[in-house]
């Protein structure tokens, strides 16, 4: 693994100083140099190319310190939601039962009062036959 390691470090080296002496080229006829040699402006061009990929790193992780503090607030925000949407719909459950057992109370009158009257009904039934078995013993014994 470090000799991969070490590899892509020597290749991105070597990549750089072959892009730094492209750039700069070693050309003597050339009269915009400043007073440095071919290897003085290789080293500015590595130098030069190094700042630019550290200033590209810093904005790319810049940009992803920004993307991931926008998901942060995304996923609070849809957290938030979730919560009140739960809290309604346990208050529309909780008007659904109050309904239900509203509902169940009633149902349960109206059985008690069917019941009160059947038993009536069957009470006055009962004491109408016993008053009928009560005439025929009467009868029977005259």
């Amino acid at each position: 693994m470090k000799q991969t390691t070490l590899l892509n470090k020597t290749t991105l080296s070597g990549l750089m100083l072959a892009v730094a002496v492209l750039a700069t080229g070693c050309h003597k006829a050339d009269n915009t140099n400043t007073g440095m040699g071919p290897a003085q402006s290789a080293g500015k061009a590595v130098d030069d190319s190094a700042a630019n990929a550290a200033a590209n790193a810093r904005e790319a992780g810049a940009d992803a310190k920004a993307a991931a503090h926008e998901a942060a607030a995304n996923t609070a925000a849809a957290a938030d939601r979730a919560g009140d949407k739960a809290a309604a719909a346990a208050d529309r459950a909780g008007d659904s039962m109050r309904e239900a057992g509203a509902e169940m109370k009633q149902e349960s009158k109206e059985a008690a009062a069917n019941v009160k009257e059947g038993a009536s009904k069957a009470t006055a039934a009962t004491g109408r036959a016993v008053e009928r078995a009560g005439e025929k013993m009467q009868d029977a014994a005259k």
